[in-house]
């Protein structure tokens, strides 16, 4: 038994320890065609093999996908990578197919032998599985929900176990905490069920004979629900006692394999149950949160953190002596409440206050913030008016979309598979995050990837694969690389005399360090085109380009755009011709970009700033490179381009004329992105493979400035001109082109750091 366990909790040292926690989620859904009929396709091919995939698994059923997300944090955490894996989960289904949002499986077929079991490689999986359809049916293992993977902080638990025990070692004092919250989790769950239970009713095919007066709060939780036979039952007053049960149980026949233990806490570190005796239990797994239909990913953010504060209060509450009481009580308790009417008080209604007294009692003593208090206040409203529940709330929102002859189901179903595929560019959970980077962290959890985010503000990721990581930054930064590849690439000066040097023709130009000198140079270039750049910057920023030349006003004005960029500024020769962007990787041309320059074109009525906010409605634009295609600003540089074609943004342009707001072609400042890659010459293809081959990168997009794409290019003639080459180029303009074939270039970066990688 644990001593002082409030004092202890509530002490300075501990009291903020016991805010830190981990978590791990599993959540089940089963496969469905857009009319809520099981999906009669094998696991999706897109995804790789479940047999190997960390997150992407198949449950009972060759329908039910089991989604797993790695062990984080916090709860903001957890259900991004959730929402990561809906994405991919839906992005890879069959295009007739969506997930069924309800625990209570869709409508089930009559014959039984159309329900089919997942078609696993492990035949032993298989035959599990073939156990569990002969001793409980298949209808009752089409049932889906969340398990809920809980671990206290291991710091917490080690400076309570210098304060409470020199009797245990800490192994076992850990095991303690585990099986003190257990035992009352298991008492109380009735209160997650009443709040959170959202299996009021069944449709037709999962009931065979008995059934419950629906509706009801939780059929998924009741005796109804998957569940084991009423005498299948394992002590939590000690683990050596928990585990002795299951072996009694395994041994004598009532259960197949331990992992058939079916309770609402399985206490888990190990599944092998000797080694779980040796070392103890890690965390536990909570089984009895039904899936929130009204939650994209099945759950929110207020139920995870409702559950976190929930099994706080189950370590928090002082510890009763009638152990197998306490048990008994709690399976009891909770059928009772899963089977009331979901618009009814509850009968355990003076509990529950009781209960949520005791949570504001720990909040109060341990400084928790308003916010989890107020989660634990509309726990009491809740009691107050049972309508508040999910399982009241489910019932409403059926008997509405039935009355507009729609079924909860599949409407929600649909609606999550249309918000999956509305910008299927982003990735859930990490929209914040570069687009290139979203992209990849799509194809690497598809493809069964490990994938940590080390740093989102900096794009740094964490993969791992066959025993194998490998490190990448802004999606296509790797090892592959060495480490003076980007250094060189990022100073434009430099760029060009190796490039020069190797023999490629480069713009000649000037490089200066203060306003001063540049101005001073102002007659080398007053008559002739030429361009302002910063010396060491990406995207296009700060660039100015003046294919006649300029006023010396306007070549002021360039040069100190381009200074706020960088400390130098380079002022080179304008090369006449097309500029195309090459992406060339491990030494071979993947695509190539046309980009045209930022632009509108005129109706005769709306003006340029009009026209510009028209343009910039196109879901294929966004900013910070979470889109495809950038917004189209009006800044400095676009009203200094509108000056030279003698426009304001007000000016009213005439129909069908184009106006350039741009000079440089840039996709992030605004240009559109056109695919060329299988029109494009191969002699200039050669040309940037060969310069990217020069600056000794693996990666790399290579700028060339062509006059005549018709005619083949020559290395050593003017055919052609390198302006740039760029050590992190865009990968998503090349992806999602606004006209032509799109090019998974993420994937080619996928293959290189794991070549085994075929798809």
């Amino acid at each position: 038994m644990i001593k002082k366990i409030k004092e202890t909790l509530a002490s300075e040292t501990i009291r903020p320890l016991f805010k830190e926690f981990r978590i791990g989620l599993e959540k089940e859904s089963q496969r469905i065609t857009p009319k809520g009929c099981l999906a009669k396709t094998d696991h999706p091919k897109q995804v790789a093999s479940r047999d190997v995939h960390p997150y992407i698994q198949t449950d009972f059923s060759e329908t039910q996908i089991e989604l797993i997300t790695p062990v984080f944090n916090s709860n903001e955490e957890t259900l991004r990578f959730l929402g990561a894996l809906h994405d991919v989960t839906l992005r890879s289904l069959d295009d007739n197919e969506r997930l069924w949002p309800l625990s209570m499986p869709p409508t089930l077929p009559e014959d039984d032998r159309e329900i089919i079991i997942a078609k696993l490689s492990d035949q032993g999986d298989v035959n599990y599985r073939r156990y569990l359809a002969k001793v409980y049916g298949k209808r009752k293992q089409m049932v889906s929900g969340i398990h809920y993977n809980f671990e206290f902080s291991e710091e917490m638990l080690k400076a309570m176990y210098e304060e409470e025990s020199r009797e245990l070692t800490f192994e076992e004092f850990r095991t303690e905490v585990y099986l003190k919250t257990s035992r009352h989790y298991l008492r109380y769950r009735w209160l997650i069920t009443y709040l959170f239970g959202a299996s009021p009713y069944a449709k037709p095919g999962y009931f065979t004979e008995e059934s419950p007066n629906e509706p009801i709060r939780s059929i998924r939780n009741s005796h109804f629900g998957y569940t084991n036979r009423p005498e299948i039952k394992a002590s939590y007053e000690s683990l050596n006692q928990y585990v002795d049960d299951i072996e009694h149980l395994v041994d004598n026949g009532d259960l197949i394999e331990a992992k058939e233990f079916y309770s609402s806490v399985r206490l888990r570190g190990t599944d092998n149950l000797e080694e779980l005796r040796q070392k103890g239990v890690r965390y536990i797994e909570l089984r009895n949160i039904d899936l929130d239909p009204f939650a994209e990913y099945g759950t929110t953010l207020e139920t995870l953190e409702f559950l976190h504060l929930f099994v706080m209060t189950m370590l928090w509450l002082d510890e009763r002596d009638d152990i197998k009481t306490l048990l008994d009580e709690g399976v009891e308790i909770n059928d009772q409440v899963s089977l009331e009417n979901p618009f009814n008080k509850t009968a355990l209604y003076d509990e529950g206050i009781w209960l949520l007294n005791q949570m504001e009692e720990m909040a109060s003593q341990l400084n928790l913030s308003d916010k989890e208090k107020e989660l634990i206040e509309r726990g009491k409203e809740a009691l107050e008016a049972p309508e508040k529940t999910l399982a009241a709330r489910v019932v409403l929102a059926e008997d509405k979309e039935v009355a507009q002859n729609k079924e909860l189901g599949t409407e929600l179903a649909e609606r999550y598979h249309s918000q999956a595929f509305e910008r299927p560019y982003q990735l859930s959970g990490y929209r914040h995050m570069e687009l290139s980077t979203q992209i990849f962290m799509f194809d690497s959890i598809q493809n069964g990837v490990k994938v940590e985010v080390l740093d989102e503000n900096d794009q740094f990721l964490k993969l791992s694969f066959n025993k194998r990581v490998e490190y990448v930054k802004n999606a296509n930064m790797t090892s592959k690389d060495s480490y003076v590849v980007p250094l060189l690439m990022e100073n434009k000066t430099v760029t060009k005399k190796v490039l020069a040097k190797a023999g490629f023709k480069v713009p000649g130009g000037k490089e200066f360090s203060t306003m001063e000198k540049a101005e001073d140079s102002y007659e080398l270039f007053a008559k002739k085109g030429f361009v302002v750049k910063p010396k060491s910057t990406n995207y296009g920023l700060g660039i100015s380009i003046f294919k006649d030349g300029a006023s010396f006003e306007d070549y002021q004005t360039a040069l100190e755009i381009a200074f706020k960029e960088d400390v130098d500024v380079l002022v080179e020769e304008f090369l006449p011709g097309t500029e195309y962007r090459f992406f060339v990787l491990d030494g071979k041309t993947r695509a190539v970009m046309l980009r045209t320059p930022a632009n509108v074109e005129g109706d005769g009525v709306m003006t340029v700033e009009e026209l510009v906010a028209e343009k910039n409605k196109d879901k294929l634009r966004g900013t910070d490179h979470r889109a495809p295609l950038e917004l189209i600003q009006l800044g400095e540089l676009e009203r200094l381009m509108l000056k030279e074609q003698e426009l304001t943004i007000l000016s009213v342009p005439k129909k069908d004329q184009i106006v350039y707001l741009r000079e440089n072609s840039n996709v992030s400042t605004g240009g559109d992105s056109i695919d060329v890659t299988e029109e494009m010459d191969e002699s200039y293809k050669q040309i940037a493979e060969a310069a990217t081959e020069a600056l000794g990168a693996k990666i790399c997009g290579i700028d060339l400035i062509i006059p005549d794409r018709n005619r083949p290019g020559n290395k050593e003639d003017d055919s052609y001109g390198i302006i740039e080459g760029n050590f992190n180029p865009a990968m998503h303009m090349h992806i999602y082109p606004f006209a032509g074939l799109g090019r998974r270039l993420t994937m080619d970066v996928l293959r290189l750091l794991y070549p085994e990688i075929k798809k």
